[in-house]
């Protein structure tokens, strides 16, 4: 199992990133919280990681910090919650609000993320009671990892890292025109659009 890499920046495309680690590039997907707070291209980077062994590929997941990575693993352990879903709730929410939409039993926030419905969401809650409350406590003394390019727009990426969230073409292109402003990051334009996204 690779707990962690640390290497330098080669690409990153949400949800898809490139790690040179001494040479060997490994092909990574994160949420984007694990985005925002990555450095730029080509300087220096630490990732927790998690391997998802599948039939036809093995995926390696990467998190900014420890607990976004426990809480991915806790979540793919639920019936009907995949790696893509749980990538979707991490890019939505941060752990803390995403721990605290679970203890107040919100279903209706849930099921503001592409790919879950009301009785996914119910489920979710249901099994993530108990499981919540060790990962509130595990976040209270973890520490996060030390976050020490085609040619692409930031409008061009934004949309990519939407779709791969599971919004339809249409919707993500609503949602970016609705936040553009001129200058704004790829990281920026994401954020604004899952902001009004969980507002709609």
């Amino acid at each position: 199992m690779i707990g962690f890499l640390k290497g330098r920046l080669f690409s990153k495309l949400p949800p898809h990133l490139i790690l040179d680690v001494n040479g060997i590039g490994y092909e990574l997907e994160a949420p984007m919280s694990t985005f925002y707070a990555l450095p730029g291209i080509g300087e220096a980077a630490a990732l927790f990681t998690h391997l998802v062994v599948r039939e036809d590929a093995h995926v390696l997941f990467a998190f900014g910090t420890d607990g976004e990575r426990r809480l991915f693993r806790s979540l793919i352990k639920i019936s009907g919650v995949g790696p893509k879903i749980a990538l979707a709730i991490l890019s939505g929410a941060s752990v803390e609000d995403f721990l605290r939409t679970i203890e107040a039993e919100d279903s209706v926030a849930l099921t503001r993320i592409p790919g879950i419905g009301r009785k996914t969401a119910e489920r979710i809650i249901i099994e993530m009671r108990d499981g919540a409350k060790k990962l509130a406590a595990a976040q209270v003394g973890a520490d996060s990892a030390a976050l020490f390019t085609a040619t692409t727009t930031p409008q061009s990426e934004a949309f990519g890292a939407l779709a791969a969230l599971g919004y339809k073409p249409p919707e993500a292109a609503r949602l970016l025109k609705a936040v553009d402003e001129p200058g704004l990051s790829t990281t920026e334009l994401i954020r604004r659009a899952l902001k009004a996204a969980a507002k709609s």
